[in-house]
């Protein structure tokens, strides 16, 4: 048996020695999916193509059960079509796969392959919405979608990949920003939930967003290596396709208006997120709300009198509340158990004649590979507190591993020699202008990726700033944070959380307390001038924010502290 498992576990390269091809063998040796003849593309195989249905399930059920509807568009878009919204076109030019004949009859019009589906969900919209009373529309469609890598991985970036893209108007933009931040919220609680991933809500800089949309919205996950993930996007389009497109119905006062739309979409991508957030050298660990397989039944012994009748008993009962699976094949014990440890089924049970004369059998969670001997009449108590503990532990390790590679810098040294030793995320300040964001990719190799939801009344931090897991912290008033994610350097790829508020305190701990910024950090922080951030009384100082030296001011933390008090959790203070 050990020798069947060894030579199982050979199979994955280890993290330590090759992350990326750790993650491919993963990919592969997990048969979720395989290389096609077609360059780029995959297949995915039935045990990853059931994880998406899993996937597809439940976020199907949260779209549902807030109004949305599931439609089908075309996947070939006229060219015309598709040249309509200027931004979109150009965005997406370099990745468009073109139909130029039907059959062995030339096209008058080329025919894009759909890229993603804003186009036809425009089109469709102008001959449908006509008044008021047909707002809102929710839309979602599941589909595959093509976009021309240059180089691809399987799930994180195919030239045909599968997810779904929800679309929708509105008659009023609060309307549509508040479905922008519902859908954001609704990807980070599934992350978080079934995935048992953490994640980072915020904002794309402006050259970041997505072609076309007014503001970009994302949730960032941080893998095993450090890197981050892109993992949801949220987008809120204003009225501007609505207009390029003349999708116009009659309001309230009898005029003819736009409406205002959004669109969001996550992917299979969520797949390859699971294998780097929870994977381990001896291959997957699904989080139980999406494995395909919950509970795998392993015989020992079956050719003995009893054992495989035991098995289906114990099958058919606990298939009332899990997904379960019997091994029944002819293969031996210890080449199932490695087997069905790289497939990352979350809960194993071997049953054997001993087990059975002693009326239990054994448990072993995946992700531990802790074994307990446990009652035949307890399973039904015993396997959802496994799944249960098994889900909290993997998202706690998860937290726990973006914790430990979250770092704070206040000068462009500090992030440069933190971005040269580490990999993960680093807090610093950031002006918001365009220049300071492009100097930040040239001289520390770091581009940006995010930036803080804020939507109408509510605000969404990327952190909790007043983590006590962090020796520098801010309080933020009316933050615009961003999160940056880096080349390789010498210490690999670094991100960086960058904090713009209105008015903020730079709460210091430890060496930290009574720190003074940097002008340019400081501006925009709202204090005048490089700033002193101290305790006790004073006045808030509010500046235009721009990158400058200039003359001391203060912003006293007991003042940030009541205003912070008086906001509540998550509001933004007028």
């Amino acid at each position: 048996m050990a020798n069947d498992k060894k030579k199982m576990v050979e199979a994955i390269t280890a993290q330590e020695v090759d992350f990326a091809q750790w993650y491919t063998d993963i990919c592969t040796k997990a048969e979720l999916v395989e290389y096609s003849s077609v360059k780029g593309f995959v297949v995915l195989r039935p045990y990853g193509y059931a994880i998406w249905e899993n996937i597809q399930k439940n976020l199907d059920a949260r779209f549902k059960a807030t109004g949305h509807e599931n439609v089908a568009m075309p996947v070939l878009i006229p060219e015309s079509l598709l040249k309509k919204e200027g931004e979109l076109v150009n965005g997406f030019a370099p990745e468009v796969a073109w139909v130029t004949a039907g059959g062995s009859d030339p096209l008058e019009e080329r025919l894009a392959v759909r890229p993603t589906s804003e186009t036809m969900f425009c089109d469709h919209f102008s001959h449908v919405l006509h008044s008021y009373r047909d707002l809102p529309m929710l839309y979602n469609q599941w589909c595959s979608v093509v976009r021309w890598e240059k180089s691809t991985r399987p799930f994180l970036r195919t030239r045909e990949f599968w997810w779904q893209e929800g679309h929708t108007i509105h008659e009023t933009a609060e309307e549509a920003k508040a479905e922008t931040e519902q859908q954001l919220n609704c990807y980070a609680d599934f992350a978080e939930h079934d995935l048992c991933i953490p994640v980072v809500k915020g904002r794309k800089t402006d050259k970041e967003k997505f072609a076309g949309a007014e503001a970009t919205y994302t949730i960032e996950a941080m893998m095993k290596d450090g890197k981050a993930l892109q993992s949801g996007t949220s987008h809120y389009f204003g009225d501007k396709f609505s207009r390029a497109y003349d999708v116009t119905f009659t309001g309230r006062d009898n005029t003819l208006q736009y409406p205002f739309q959004t669109s969001w979409g996550a992917s299979t991508r969520l797949i390859g997120a699971i294998i780097m957030t929870h994977g381990d050298d001896d291959g997957l660990i699904l989080p139980p709300a999406i494995a395909p397989i919950q509970v795998v039944i392993v015989p020992v012994a079956a050719h003995k009198p009893g054992v495989l009748d035991k098995c289906r008993e114990l099958a058919a009962e606990i298939g009332q509340y899990a997904r379960v699976k019997l091994d029944d094949s002819d293969k031996q014990p210890g080449w199932k158990f490695a087997q069905w440890e790289m497939k990352g089924v979350p809960v194993r049970l071997e049953v054997g004649p001993r087990d059975i004369e002693n009326g239990q059998c054994v448990l072993v969670r995946r992700d531990t590979r802790e074994k307990q001997f446990v009652k035949f009449e307890e399973l039904a108590t015993a396997i959802p507190a496994a799944m249960e503990a098994l889900a909290k532990d993997l998202y706690d390790r998860a937290l726990q591993n973006r914790e430990n590679r979250t770092y704070s810098a206040t000068t462009m040294d500090e992030v440069k020699q933190l971005a040269k030793e580490h990999t993960g995320f680093i807090k610093t300040m950031w002006c918001g202008d365009l220049a300071c964001e492009e100097a930040m990719k040239v001289d520390a190799g770091l581009s940006a990726r995010q930036a803080a939801a804020r939507l109408g009344r509510i605000w969404n931090p990327p952190l909790r700033y007043n983590d006590e897991n962090f020796s520098c912290n801010f309080i933020s008033l009316r933050p615009r944070p961003a999160v940056y994610s880096g080349g390789q350097s010498a210490g690999g790829a670094v991100h960086y959380l960058v904090l713009r508020p209105a008015w903020a305190a730079h709460v210091g701990r430890g060496r930290h307390s009574g720190t003074v910024l940097p002008g340019a950090a400081a501006a925009d922080a709202g204090i005048s001038g490089g700033g002193h951030v101290g305790h006790g009384a004073g006045h808030r100082h509010r500046t235009g924010g721009r990158c400058h030296e200039s003359g001391a001011g203060a912003l006293r933390l007991p003042a940030a502290q009541e205003a912070l008090r008086r906001g509540g959790p998550g509001r933004v203070l007028p």
